[in-house]
């Protein structure tokens, strides 16, 4: 996929991933799939709606995610 995107989850990321975190990684997401860095004005509306719809889909799979030997659910 995209070398930019890091993993979000504990053990790989020592503290919960922050909102900046989940939005910079549905950023290159979204960069990577569209093949856009920067959209053009005319796509600019749908390719911030895909970041934000793929910023809180992340956020509630990381807040669901159950890691063994941390106790549980994450809050999120």
């Amino acid at each position: 996929m995209c070398r930019s995107i890091k993993t979000l989850r504990p053990p790989v990321l020592p503290e919960e991933a922050t909102e900046t975190d989940i939005r910079a990684a549905a950023l290159q997401y979204v960069r990577k799939v569209s093949g856009f860095r920067a959209p053009a004005a005319h796509n600019q509306e749908v390719f911030d709606r895909a970041v934000d719809v793929i910023a809180e889909a992340t956020a509630e799979l990381l807040a669901g995610l159950e890691v063994r030997g941390q106790g549980g659910r994450r809050a999120g």
